[in-house]
Formats: C-alpha cells, structure tokens, sequence
C-alpha cells in the first residue's frame, strides 16, 4: 500500500481544536501537511514547560534529533546550553521547538550519510500551524527565532538575521494568527549550527550569547 500524500492544506488539515500541547504533540505525530514526513524517522515536536516566559524556535530537527525525537540534541543543542548558561536563562524551564517538525536531508556516500538541506518555503509554511498553535498555548514573553528559517516562519520572506538580530521587536498582532496577539517580544539570533560552522567560531559564539542576554534581560521589562 502506497504512502498517503501530502495535503495540499499543511499541518492545518490535522491541527485538532481546543487542546493542549499533549494533543498538538500526539495530532503532530501524524502530520502528513508536506513530503518531509516520508523520510524522517519522526516527527519531532518540541520540548519544555508548558508556562515558560521565553521560547526558542530553531529551524528543524537534525539527524540527532530526527533519530531521538527531541529538540536541540546534537551538537548545536550543545552549544546553545552552554551559550543559555552563560546568558543566565535555565533551558530547564525554556520551551524549545523548530519551526519545521521533519528532519530533512539527502544521503551520500557509501554508507549512506544523511546530509541535511535547508527546509524550502513551502516546508516552513506547511508547517506553520503547529508553530502558532504551540505559542498560542505556551504566550511567552520573549519569542527567539534561531537562525533564518524560524525568522521566516513568523516574521516572512523578508526577514533577515544580519539586519534584525540582537533587538527586540514587538511581537505583531493579527487577529487572523492567535500566536500572535498577546503583547511580548521577538528576538532573532543566529542558529548554533551556525555558530558552529563560523569562521570564527569564538566572535560568532560572544555575539550568540550577547542577543541571549538581551532576551534575558527583556524578561525584566513591563508589559508592552
């Protein structure tokens, strides 16, 4: 028996109404909103506390995250402990998840190395209905996009990293988008597989841990 298709509608065709996060998870599980889903091992939701004040948002699972079913695990996960040690927030009571659920990658070599691609815009907007329904739930006060997939995801096409990292900006309020109708703030920094593959790994690691101190420090602001 063939593999079912995609829906032509994304994640939408399947994000159930009226739950929590334990039911996003399961429903997500499910997912078949684009092709990423006929390769990948899982699907891999997100991680942490249902109340937590800042969320991450990164791009999408790797091979480590794919093959265990959790956020942040391999060495980018990793480093972006060891960057949220030094920037003062716990990862313990964060809320970690991608902007796409599905590993994907190509294969190379003889045994087969999975090798991973850059979700399309397509894969991102598919996807984005999980992402929204997850901070409608969670309403953090200080969104961080990592890296430019998750920048895309909620902030569109023409979000760009080296213009709008280290700042805080409003969180926009579109009543068409319930993720994004609670006053907070949005942070975008760079994605800590990026940090990794920097030509200077040491600067590119300060500047990650300097736009973390300020998502640290906005915790502290009054309400918008």
């Amino acid at each position: 028996m063939s593999a079912p298709s995609p829906s032509p509608s994304g994640a939408a065709a399947f994000l159930p109404a009226h739950v929590g996060l334990e039911g996003l998870r399961a429903a997500a599980a499910q997912c078949r909103g684009c092709e990423l889903y006929r390769d990948a091992t899982q699907t891999v939701f997100s991680k942490g506390s249902p109340t937590a004040t800042v969320v991450l948002v990164g791009e999408q699972p790797g091979d480590a995250e794919d093959r265990r079913g959790a956020p942040f695990v391999g060495p980018a996960g990793q480093l972006l402990d060891r960057a949220l040690d030094e920037a003062g927030l716990d990862r313990s009571v964060l809320y970690v998840t991608n902007a796409v659920k599905h590993f994907r990658f190509r294969t190379e070599g003889p045994g087969r190395r999975r090798i991973h691609q850059t979700p399309e815009g397509a894969h991102v907007d598919a996807c984005k209905p999980w992402l929204l329904a997850e901070l409608a739930i969670v309403d953090p006060k200080v969104v961080v996009l990592l890296g430019a997939t998750a920048g895309r995801a909620l902030l569109g096409p023409s979000f760009r990293v080296t213009r709008d990292r280290g700042r805080l900006l409003p969180r926009p309020g579109r009543a068409d988008e319930p993720a994004t109708v609670h006053l907070g703030w949005i942070l975008a920094t760079l994605h800590p597989s990026a940090v990794l593959r920097a030509d200077d790994p040491e600067a590119a690691y300060a500047g990650f841990v300097a736009d973390l101190r300020v998502a640290e420090q906005a915790l502290g602001r009054p309400g918008r």
